[in-house]
């Protein structure tokens, strides 16, 4: 027998998904190559003001229900903890501290990218879902990331941040089955769709100006953190009894490149950046195989 291959219609089915997402990042790039915008205070804003307002809305819809996808989010949990662990030796083997390797292992770029895929290859139904993954990983980023980057840093702020204080008001709307009234409940649906094309224009831009100095780390980093996150997220849909779609959104999770906020974190206390930054470009542009490799694993079960 041959060596197996996709079917025509799955082959077209995951260009439709990723063509689109990869289009809006490169039209970031060319922006960023042309105009060398300061793209800082789009990233606040968005940070600020619309993916709270996504989170907000999508947590808070009718049709989600936490503990229905408490499986699901338990899952994204698993898979970002695990996938530090398997992570931890590479780094001991590539002679790079762990402080800078593991982290863009564990927190990959479930907002920026995982989020506008998830709507398209799972629909709008599955985006609250996808939310949530979001938010669990942005959560041990904040908390758990920062420690091993830097054991004395205060995670106070941190948790004063909009998308923390969003998540608390989404898990509490959901929690007591609330909507936000009429207008409102639009107004914040409207600013929240205005996050994930602007997540991908603005890490195209951003990408501009990261340096590929420490290419090979870059590299190993690009491997490691989609094949240790699906080696973790692959059997871990039937040991939690997570149906089709709930499953396909994991595995998609799991072959996610690293989170552009790794970068910002090194930076900030200055845990070798330009390693970090390196692992992200890298990391980023080889999604354009790893990601259609978890397309296609996510999509096969459905």
């Amino acid at each position: 027998m041959g060596p197996a291959r996709l079917p025509v219609s799955m082959i077209q089915r995951i260009l439709q998904i990723i063509l689109p997402v990869f289009g809006v990042v490169a039209a970031g790039w060319i922006y960023g190559r042309v105009v060398r915008p300061d793209i800082g205070w789009v990233n606040r804003m968005n940070m600020d003001v619309f993916v709270p307002a996504l989170i907000v809305s999508s947590l808070s819809r009718r049709d989600f229900s936490l503990r229905e996808n408490q499986a699901l989010i338990l899952g994204s949990l698993v898979v970002v903890l695990a996938s530090g662990l398997l992570a931890w030796p590479v780094s001991r083997l590539l002679r790079v501290s762990p402080r800078t390797f593991v982290p863009p292992m564990m927190f990959n770029n479930s907002g920026n990218m995982g989020l506008p895929l998830a709507l398209l290859a799972f629909g709008e139904g599955q985006l609250p879902a996808a939310v949530a993954m979001f938010v669990t990983s942005n959560l041990l980023q904040f908390t758990v990331g920062t420690y091993l980057v830097r054991r004395d840093a205060h995670h106070l702020h941190l948790l004063r941040s909009p998308m923390v204080l969003a998540t608390l008001a989404g898990v509490a709307l959901s929690t007591l089955g609330w909507q936000l009234p009429g207008a409102a409940g639009t107004a914040v649906e409207m600013l929240g769709q205005v996050c994930l094309p602007l997540m991908l224009f603005s890490l195209g831009a951003r990408m501009v100006g990261v340096s590929m100095r420490d290419w090979q780390v870059g590299v190993a980093g690009a491997v490691v953190r989609p094949v240790v996150g699906l080696a973790v997220a692959l059997p871990l849909g039937r040991l939690l009894g997570l149906g089709p779609v709930p499953t396909a959104m994991l595995i998609l999770f799991s072959s996610l490149p690293p989170a552009v906020l790794n970068f910002l974190i090194a930076d900030r206390y200055d845990q070798e950046p330009q390693k970090v930054a390196s692992i992200v470009l890298i990391g980023n542009l080889a999604s354009i195989v790893f990601v259609p490799i978890g397309l296609a694993l996510a999509l096969r079960g459905l």
